[in-house]
């Protein structure tokens, strides 16, 4: 783990480090590009045939096995697993599905003007496909995160693709309840979910992270199959003055574990706390061959002149993961995936059991979204309702815009409208007059 100081000597070297950071993500997605696009193409082009060659090829799917996984092997496993495990991913369940229900947008209408109402209504996306990762680590908590907001949603049709799943994944399965679930995984799964083939027919939406790989054709079908977004290695932030060094170096430590890539950064004005955090680190990865790997790679401590430039630098890095010191601190935060406060709030709990979704987005586009929700799994029609009234009071104003764009039949169908609206009028001043008479 490096010290770089934005001050002094070393402050344009930090300049150029900083520089770097803020464009991460996207120039590694150009080396597997051309092997993926290969593969996305036989699936899209052979579908079965193709699928079942590359699950043998990178997944090592067997001649015999099949790659639909029955409900039977889902359930198997949850009686074979641990009881106290399935406690605990009872409970994962039942605190990321009420944090998903909070989520939830409404259906709404009210009268903005009289005569017009104006609203929403919620309607769930017809079928979503889960990646579920499976290389190093099993992660059954991935499943739990990608399908629980689908389910909330209302989603009728959940796929699930993991390549060589543990019994845990199926396990977490069985819990939820899901009913397809594909022991495929790579650039052929996401394949298959976005064109669809005869075992593993097509999605609207695709979620959930990935390797190199599974990004890069997520990225490659993202015109033909809605994604959620572009997943990187995992990343941290820590922005601390006064936190226990021991605490900001086990929540980097733990970051860096998932990938040799993984980007772990603490941000202070506080010199000492730097080296202490850096020496905490360095034991606490002794034993972590994965979390050193990235730690001597990627990792910094960054000790800024002022307080306000260590958080205008985490606000620039745009972090997946951001720890801070007090709620306070969330005033000046804006671009973060996932925020924790305080010593207690440990970041491997948001990955496992807190509620918010721990598929977050890395590289950078925390400027511009959040993280994985319920939202990402609705569409939200508006709906307009106008009167005689409202059109009359309303439509004089539209008419001037639309001549204004040049668009005389926009005019055309408003001003139908309006004769509609003299006619009627005509129409109940001769029914007044006769019923007078």
């Amino acid at each position: 783990m490096k010290l770089i100081r934005t001050q002094g000597r070393g402050a344009r070297k930090a300049e150029e480090v900083l520089a770097t950071l803020e464009k991460r993500g996207g120039a590694a997605f150009e080396r597997v590009l051309p092997v993926v696009r290969r593969i996305v193409a036989n699936v899209r082009r052979s579908g079965d045939r193709a699928l079942h060659r590359y699950a043998a090829q990178f997944d090592g799917l067997g001649d015999t096995a099949t790659i639909r996984i029955s409900a039977q092997e889902m359930a198997d496993a949850w009686d074979v697993i641990d009881p106290s495990l399935r406690v605990a991913l009872k409970t994962a369940a039942a605190q990321i599905r009420a944090f998903a229900k909070m989520q939830l947008p409404r259906s709404w209408s009210k009268s903005s003007t009289a005569g017009l109402t104006v609203g929403q209504i919620v309607r769930p996306i017809d079928a979503v496909g889960c990646y579920v990762p499976s290389g190093r680590h099993p992660l059954p908590s991935t499943l739990l995160m990608t399908a629980i907001p689908a389910q909330v949603a209302g989603v009728q049709r959940i796929v699930v693709v993991s390549p060589k799943p543990a019994p845990e994944t199926l396990a977490a399965a069985h819990l939820l309840g899901i009913k397809e679930l594909y022991r495929v995984g790579g650039a052929h799964a996401i394949a298959a979910l976005a064109h669809g083939t005869p075992t593993i027919a097509r999605v609207d939406k695709i979620v959930g992270p990935g390797n190199l790989y599974v990004t890069a054709a997520k990225r490659l079908v993202a015109f033909d199959c809605a994604i959620d977004m572009l997943a990187g290695p995992t990343e941290i932030i820590v922005t601390s003055e006064r936190g226990d060094p021991a605490e900001i170096a086990a929540d980097l430590v733990a970051q860096a574990e998932h990938d040799p890539e993984a980007l772990a950064i603490f941000i202070t004005t506080r010199h000492d706390l730097a080296k202490q955090v850096i020496g905490e680190a360095k034991t606490q990865s002794r034993k972590n061959a994965i979390a050193r790997t990235a730690l001597d790679r990627n990792s910094l401590a960054i000790v800024a002149a002022t307080l306000e430039e260590a958080r205008s630098l985490t606000n620039r890095l745009a972090p997946e993961h951001l720890t801070v010191d007090s709620i306070e601190d969330l005033e000046w935060v804006s671009s973060a995936g996932s925020v924790f406060v305080g010593g207690w709030s440990a970041q491997p709990m948001g990955d496992y059991i807190s509620g918010p979704n721990h598929t977050l987005p890395t590289g950078g586009m925390a400027r511009i979204r959040g993280g994985l929700s319920v939202n990402d799994f609705v569409k939200l029609i508006t709906v307009q309702q106008y009167d005689a009234a409202a059109i009359g009071e309303l439509g004089p104003h539209a008419v001037l815009l639309a001549e204004a764009e040049g668009l005389t039949a926009h005019a055309a169908a408003i001003r139908m409208r309006f004769r509609k609206r003299s006619s009627n009028r005509t129409a109940n001043r001769s029914s007044a007059r006769r019923a007078r008479g």
